[in-house]
């Protein structure tokens, strides 16, 4: 997917995304560079550096769904983390290194499913043999010479057996019986023990090297036939995998392909003041310098470099400016693109031209319940208004007051509709204002429910 043009590119987030052109432009450009610098010859391809972009506009007009769509376009691993998370080194909290940890965790996780599902067919053979096994075991040999023959003659009746249970269990006659298999458990639940003693933030690595270190004990348990091979399927796939491979694969990918949008990169600019908390935002500043200016970071898997990771952040900067963010930092995001608020027009687009539109939604979640589900052009508009209204009088949140406000909508629906199997209800703008006439005149009320 990465071999896109950037027409493609942005004609792909067009399905889900609605307005913020420039931005769509911007990122389709560093994909499809990223598809350039691998043609470039290799002592030139190690200096072109990604051209990380800064995003910036309010809350809800689509930044992080950019983001995410393009690492889905490209197969890349993705991560959004907060800035806010971060504190500087030398404080409580999650270092900034920990983001790459991550991330190598996600490609990881991204390459052993897709080894998986091309050992998938094998392993599932594998674990049928060793259900077969559990259902009908096989018969002890002897080794005495005189009982030879009645050992072959077992062997062959054995056989028949087996191949019998094999087509019962193909057709699913033996979904409902009960075999008995081993696993594996913990005596005690590392995330529980985490939890309790307030360390849920430890190093993945740390906790990983915790957990290696917890005594295990084996366990049998009675599962019914599907859940048993499905188990067995699994451990087949476990043991086919070459994870030494998927690790190799997974760390390239991170280095050549890997995205990570930083959100909220204005709560840690320094608003021209070096006391206070101040000095500790531009301490986490300071600390993502070299994660995003290309360093080595230590993982559970080995060193990762950053230098090609593509960084996308984002912030409102409503308070703050870009300019208050340390020189060294503005930098290394040497693309800008402002993305605009989102009006009543925007968001009747939204309500219904995405492949994934509210309203969409909305209509195949009713017709699970025999309900058909339909919207005048007129009521489409009326929704549109009342949450950009919602959204003036109150936060405005963007495109996500639509999520609120269709779920008030259509509350009495939802809830009443496994008893109007069959009818087809048309949603007009009089039920709209009827139904959210209340929170629009309230503006004290619409704060709490909207």
């Amino acid at each position: 997917m990465s071999f896109l043009t950037p027409k493609e590119i942005v004609a792909a987030l067009d399905k889900y995304i609605i307005g913020q052109d420039n931005a769509k432009r911007a990122v389709a450009i560093a994909l499809r560079n990223r598809w350039r610098r691998k043609q470039v010859p290799p002592p030139l391809r190690d200096e072109i550096a990604p051209k990380n972009i800064l995003m910036i506009g309010p809350t809800g007009v689509g930044k992080t769904e950019i983001a995410r769509r393009l690492a889905a376009l490209a197969g890349s691993p993705f991560l959004k983390v907060e800035a806010t998370k971060f504190t500087e080194v030398g404080y409580v909290g999650r270092d900034v290194e920990s983001m790459i940890r991550d991330l190598v965790e996600i490609a990881v996780n991204m390459v052993r499913q897709e080894e998986t599902k091309k050992v998938k067919e094998k392993a599932k053979e594998m674990a049928e043999e060793r259900l077969l096994d559990l259902l009908l075991p096989r018969p002890r040999k002897e080794s005495r010479e005189e009982a030879y023959l009645e050992v072959v003659r077992r062997e062959s009746s054995f056989d028949t057996a087996r191949e019998k249970m094999r087509a019962m269990l193909h057709e699913g006659k033996l979904n409902d019986r009960y075999v008995e298999i081993e696993t594996i458990e913990r005596a005690f639940p590392v995330v529980e023990i985490f939890s309790v003693a307030g360390l849920e933030e430890l190093d993945m690595s740390f906790r990983e090297m915790l957990e290696s270190m917890m005594p295990k004990k084996t366990k049998r348990k009675k599962v019914k036939v599907p859940e048993a091979l499905e188990i067995l399927t699994q451990r087949e796939c476990q043991k086919l995998i070459d994870m030494d491979k998927v690790i190799s694969l997974a760390k390239q990918r991170v280095e050549e392909s890997g995205i990570i949008f930083i959100d909220e990169i204005d709560k840690v600019a320094s608003r021209s003041t070096t006391s206070g908390p101040d000095v500790s935002r531009e301490g986490v500043q300071r600390d993502l310098l070299p994660i995003v200016e290309g360093t080595t970071v230590n993982t559970k898997y080995g060193m990762v470099r950053t230098d090609h990771i593509l960084f996308i952040a984002a912030g409102a900067f409503h308070i703050s400016k870009p300019s208050d963010l340390i020189p060294e930092l503005q930098g290394r995001f040497p693309i800008r693109v402002e993305l605009s608020p989102l009006g009543k027009e925007e968001f009747a687009r939204i309500l219904t031209e995405p492949e994934n539109a509210l309203i969409k939604q909305y209509q195949s979640l009713l017709a699970t319940e025999g309900v058909e589900l339909s919207f005048t052009d007129e009521a489409i508009k009326e929704i549109a208004e009342i949450a950009v209204k919602v959204n003036e009088r109150t936060e405005n949140i963007g495109a996500r007051r639509l999520y609120t406000v269709m779920e008030r909508l259509l509350e009495d629906i939802s809830f009443k509709a496994p008893e109007m199997k069959g009818q087809k209800i048309i949603i007009g703008p009089e039920y709209v204002r009827e139904k959210l006439q209340d929170i629009v005149k309230d503006e004290d009320l619409s704060r709490y429910i909207l």
